[in-house]
């Protein structure tokens, strides 16, 4: 559980006004003090998060939040991120008190409508107030899926197997469902597919392990019942001058795609771990669409460079040094280049002519969705690290050709954008 990624884990959020008892839930379900719980209101002063294995769903992440009337003199940047937070979720635990319905309410409503999150009504202290069925109705009218406890004197077992039937109900597809990272890219008429990954190890490798997105291609391909072999890039044409047959697929890093597809013959299939992650974790074809503002940029135009994970960034750091790099190379030398990491995702992108988001592999699919609508929203074009780069090196067109209506999105707006 502990070793699962944070990005496979299907996450619900608690979520309420004070004194609900949002806590007092989380130490519910997961049969312990996970969060501090008193009578004051704004106990909970910051987004807790509890990792649980929840059969059959698996591991999941429980974040309990902040009360959304959190008036205390911290109150309103509390609030902020924990709307903010709740745009990632994948399910929300309403936490209500019997027959009390306010505004805030209808904000988190609200809320979880704009962004499609599945609700559930926890009706909490239940043993102080039993709730009018008025006031179910009304829960249910709203969303059907409710359920009445008490934190105090509950009985935990029966309360948690109806949650759990609750949240298998709203759980996403994906996550009952994986879709295939890479294993559709392969010819079911192939019996023995192989794959053939180039991993450079330089300044940016992380020490003794690849990073998450090599490590998943690699084990999607394997379930897949295709063969891998990882190469070092200067390995990579004499392995491929040595094989009695080509690959079906080879992946690269992006910050050598240029050197992929000069020595990869046209007639096998390339593309970069990232934009197989632009897929997995996004909209690839509005990814693809937003990069053709690259070849617009002007001037003084800003770019937000956007990473999911919070690191040191490295001498040669592939967002902090290299792109901002090959932008000026390749685009202006004059753009005005701001990052942003880990939570610190700006509400407002307006300013932006363009967002360059990382691969996300540490972030889930609906968080990536999440941030790619908020560029939408305000009409600013969003792509990601590995179709930016292939960009900027000019070679686009092969390393996204597996993904053909992606392909044609960033032709067409390419177009749009000359005319």
């Amino acid at each position: 559980m502990h070793n699962t990624p944070s990005s496979l884990l299907l996450r619900i959020g608690i979520c309420g006004r004070t004194n609900t008892g949002k806590s007092s839930l989380l130490n519910l379900i997961t049969g312990q003090k996970t969060s501090i719980t008193s009578a004051i209101p704004g106990t909970t002063t910051d987004i807790v998060t509890k990792r649980m294995e929840l059969s059959p769903l698996g591991p999941v992440v429980f974040l309990d939040t902040a009360g959304i009337d959190d008036l205390s003199q911290l109150g309103e940047e509390r609030v902020r991120r924990t709307m903010q937070r709740l745009g990632t979720i994948d399910i929300a635990l309403i936490v209500l008190e019997a027959d009390v319905w306010t505004e805030f309410e209808e904000a988190l409503v609200a809320h979880c409508r704009q962004y499609a999150i599945p609700m559930v009504f926890v009706v909490n202290k239940c043993d102080l107030h039993t709730p009018s069925s008025l006031f179910l109705d009304t829960c249910k009218h709203i969303s059907p899926h409710s359920v009445c406890c008490s934190t105090q004197e509950g009985d935990r077992e029966a309360f948690m197997i109806e949650l759990k039937h609750l949240l298998i109900a709203l759980c996403p597809d994906e996550f009952l469902h994986s879709p295939p990272l890479l294993g559709d890219l392969l010819s079911p008429q192939q019996e023995h597919p192989l794959v053939v990954c180039i991993v450079p190890i330089d300044l940016g490798a992380p020490k003794g392990r690849l990073i998450l997105p090599q490590v998943q291609a690699i084990r999607d391909a394997l379930d897949c019942n295709a063969s891998v072999v990882v190469v070092k890039e200067h390995q990579y044409v004499h392995f491929l001058s040595n094989l009695k047959c080509p690959p079906d697929l080879v992946i690269c890093d992006s910050q050598i795609v240029g050197f992929m597809v000069e020595h990869t013959p046209p007639e096998i299939m390339c593309t970069t771990f990232s934009i197989l992650f632009s897929r997995f974790k996004g909209d690839i074809v509005q990814l693809a669409t937003g990069a053709a503002a690259l070849t617009t940029l002007r001037a003084k135009d800003s770019v937000l460079i956007a990473e999911a994970c919070t690191h040191h960034p490295s001498i040669d750091d592939i967002g902090r040094v290299k792109i901002p790099r090959w932008i000026a190379t390749h685009c202006n030398p004059d753009i005005a280049i701001t990052h942003c990491a880990g939570c610190d995702y700006p509400d407002d992108l307006s300013r932006f002519r363009l967002v360059i988001h990382c691969g996300a592999c540490t972030l889930n699919r609906r968080e990536m969705l999440w941030r790619m609508e908020q560029a939408q929203q305000v009409h600013v074009p969003i792509t990601n690290y590995g179709i930016a780069i292939s960009v900027l090196h000019g070679v686009l067109e092969r390393t996204l050709s597996p993904f053909p209506r992606a392909l044609s999105a960033y032709q067409q707006a390419r177009a749009d954008f000359s005319a």
